[in-house]
């Protein structure tokens, strides 16, 4: 059993925002964990070929925008959004927004954004 204050955690900047991860690959869970601030500002893009991702957000209003086929979602606390198909993307928090995002596979841990919006 393990007990994980995420306010002890460092973030891990990337683009977008600050991640805490209490949860990561090394923990044994086939996902992991990660307490995600996007502050207010321009819409950022993400685009993750190598992972599945669900976001729940506990705190600020964001628009979702699928790149695909243009389909816009206001994202606000208690909605969760799942990226199933490695979905190409933008987030724009209207406010300071905190999401709760689980991926699989888990995350090392110091990942951060490239040029087309994936996780390396």
């Amino acid at each position: 059993m393990k007990v994980i204050d995420v306010n002890s955690l460092e973030g891990v900047e990337f683009t977008g925002g600050i991640s805490k991860r209490p949860v990561l690959e090394k923990d044994g869970m086939g996902f992991s964990v990660c307490r995600t601030f996007v502050p207010k500002g321009e819409p950022n893009h993400w685009h993750y070929q190598n992972h599945l991702e669900a976001c729940y957000c506990i705190k600020g209003v964001g628009v979702l925008t699928n790149l695909e086929n243009g389909e816009v979602h206001h994202i606000t606390p208690d909605v969760i959004y799942v990226l199933d198909n490695h979905d190409d993307h933008t987030f724009q928090a209207l406010e300071d927004t905190i999401l709760i995002s689980i991926f699989n596979p888990p995350l090392k841990g110091d990942e951060s954004h490239d040029e087309y919006g994936n996780y390396i």
